[in-house]
């Protein structure tokens, strides 16, 4: 802890991208008059975790160990709260969790409070087919009376190729081939389209009718409250 403010740890690396874009995110979230006023963040970007999707799909629970090196790094090093930039990733939350003593936030909680908070009822959730077989999210959406919707298969397969063979693959994402499946969704009663993979506010950037809610910056603005900072309105 540094100043009276906690010093926030990010277990990265699920991907890359998507870690450096939780980390501008706490920057640009943060109310600061100076590089002094900003949050100390450390970063353990660990590309070697093995994928996720492809291990829940598997039954394995591999990306697990690696994870609970990263978080135990962090804390070494002085980090008082944790953070994890992968939706799929949490599936393992309960075990890092209880690896380390410090909290470790938890994005899928933090984005049904923000739903229920403003009177959501129904939510499309745009994830990887591991976020969805694992169901991360549904646990803390039934309990706030929010119904989740999903896309069809065509749908989660599109999604799963634009996350990874254009956004992690570092091609130009075409998100135009899941608007079909967006209107599918909001035909169903999809009041609002949770970007429930890191990689997909990289590419979704809202405007359209039904709104686009970012878990990545909502588990930002949650790590700054938590750190001691104060975020912007």
């Amino acid at each position: 802890m540094i100043h009276g403010r906690k010093v926030i740890g990010i277990i990265g690396g699920m991907g890359p991208m998507a870690t450096a874009d939780l980390f501008t995110k706490i920057i640009e979230s943060t109310v600061a008059a100076s590089d002094q006023e900003h949050m100390h963040v450390l970063i353990d970007s660990n590309t070697d975790i093995p994928d996720r999707t492809a291990c829940i799909l598997q039954g394995s629970d591999a990306p697990l160990a690696p994870m609970v090196e990263s978080a135990k790094r962090l804390v070494a090093q002085g980090a008082d709260v944790l953070i994890i930039p992968c939706n799929t990733a949490h599936y393992f939350h309960p075990g890092v969790q209880a690896a380390v003593d410090v909290p470790v936030l938890n994005m899928p909680e933090i984005s049904a409070r923000y739903c229920a908070e403003r009177g959501f009822s129904c939510v499309a959730l745009l994830s990887t087919a591991g976020t969805v077989r694992a169901q991360i999210y549904e646990p803390y959406f039934e309990k706030l009376g929010i119904r989740l919707l999903h896309p069809s298969k065509v749908g989660i397969d599109n999604l799963m190729y634009l996350i990874y063979d254009e956004v992690k693959a570092g091609r130009i994402p075409h998100p135009e081939r899941l608007y079909p499946e967006i209107v599918a969704l909001e035909e169903q009663g999809a009041q609002a389209f949770l970007l429930a993979c890191t990689e997909l506010p990289l590419v979704f950037q809202g405007g359209g009718r039904v709104p686009f809610i970012d878990p990545t910056l909502l588990l930002a603005r949650a790590a700054v409250v938590e750190a001691g900072g104060m975020v912007k309105e």
